[in-house]
């Protein structure tokens, strides 16, 4: 790879040197991670959706971090950053990255971890029926299941679409619900 990352994968105005990968890794890290440390799935959702790099080097520079002592795991798989890796991020993300490349990846880092609460909370699978896909979804709380909604789909992607959607909103669903079903009717006039 000497020197140059891939390029498959990585929109224009990404990063395409491998070692703008690690620096960019330790900014995202040193800046998103004191909040809850970035695991490698969120990362990976990260930067590659955002196409700011590619999967390969991106597997590479995140070894190459733990292995130079720049950023370490956590018992949960959490990257955390080093002392060493600080001083990285500091001294050469200003100089060395674009800065729509370093917002870019901090707000899609914060979507991930943000998507990573939601999924942990709001549980949603879809399993294949006769009569099409059905979506189950369910909210708990502390081991007790406070919601949980069946709904049956034509097709797999609107059932993937569902999925999704009640991921990102499972609360409003769960609030508007309740709401509908505690609230009495008004009577007709």
């Amino acid at each position: 790879m000497s020197g140059n990352a891939f390029t498959f994968g990585v929109k224009p105005g990404g990063l395409t040197d491998n070692i703008e990968v690690r620096i960019l890794l330790c900014y995202l890290i040193k800046t998103v991670a004191p909040m809850a440390p970035l695991t490698r799935g969120e990362i990976e959702q990260a930067l590659l959706g955002e196409q700011l790099v590619n999967y390969f080097e991106l597997s590479s520079a995140l070894a190459d971090l733990e292995q130079n002592g720049l950023a370490a795991v956590d018992d949960k798989g959490g990257y955390t950053i080093t002392p060493k890796g600080v001083a990285v991020a500091d001294e050469l993300s200003v100089d060395r990255l674009p800065r729509t490349v370093r917002e870019a990846a901090v707000r899609a880092a914060v979507r991930a971890q943000q998507w990573a609460r939601k999924a942990a909370q709001h549980k949603a699978e879809i399993v294949r029926t006769p009569e099409g896909y059905a979506v189950r979804c369910s909210i708990s709380e502390m081991g007790s299941r406070l919601f949980s909604l069946e709904v049956l789909l034509p097709d797999a992607l609107t059932a993937e679409m569902a999925k999704n959607a009640f991921v990102e909103h499972g609360s409003d669903i769960y609030a508007q619900v309740l709401g509908a079903l505690a609230t009495p009717d008004e009577p007709e006039k």
